[in-house]
């Protein structure tokens, strides 16, 4: 019996020991990871901090995420750089957060201008519905636009209402006057029904609505 007892407490030393062991060899390489990407070594760095971020470092996914987002040691990719951000955010980092909704909103403005890309509303709209789950004014604006114009969805002007409205109130100046003008071509009914289904919206932190 204390053989066995005595066993098992070697066991969980040593697996103490390699679970120090391999946190600080972990750490050791995300700081030469740093230090690669300070120094302008992207490759390496790349090399050092992909491992790190499959593994689930929140640091090394952002960090990998910024270098996607910004062409350095590998071919720009945003939907590459935003899947490294979600991973990131999703462990409360909060610069990839700040970031994963650039990066939506970024490539939402990609498509619908067509700059960089075939411009493809679809895709557009696909991801301004993203950014504007997070409460992103421009997105909202945006997605009042294409609700205005009738450009991948059905023209629906109590819809594009609702969406500048709420771009309106974080103080979107061009979606409140195009509000306005949106509400000349509308009845005071639908006016008030889309007033409603804003507060719904906002209700709801911007998501399930639709």
């Amino acid at each position: 019996m204390n053989e066995k007892y005595t066993m098992k407490k070697w066991f969980l030393f040593i697996t103490a020991i390699l679970m120090l062991y391999s946190s600080v060899a972990r750490a050791g390489d995300f700081d030469d990871a740093t230090d690669a990407y300070e120094k302008g070594n992207y490759d390496q760095a790349i090399e050092l901090f992909l491992p790190l971020a499959t593994q689930g470092n929140a640091n090394a996914q952002y960090n990998l995420g910024l270098m996607y987002d910004e062409g350095k040691g590998v071919t720009q990719d945003y939907q590459e750089a935003i899947k490294w951000y979600r991973l990131a955010a999703e462990q409360g980092h909060e610069s990839a957060q700040s970031n994963l909704l650039a990066a939506q909103f970024f490539l939402g403005s990609m498509y619908y201008t067509g700059d960089g890309v075939t411009q493809d509303y679809k895709e557009a709209l696909k991801w301004y519905r993203l950014a504007v789950e997070q409460g992103e004014a421009v997105a909202q604006y945006n997605l009042g636009l294409m609700y205005d114009e009738g450009k991948t969805v059905t023209q629906d002007y109590a819809r594009a209402y609702m969406w500048f409205n709420l771009a309106a109130s974080k103080g979107h100046k061009g979606a409140e006057e195009i509000r306005e003008k949106v509400a000349k071509i509308m009845t005071p009914a639908q006016i008030a029904e889309a007033q409603k289904m804003a507060r719904d919206c906002e209700k709801k932190n911007y998501k399930n609505y639709e």
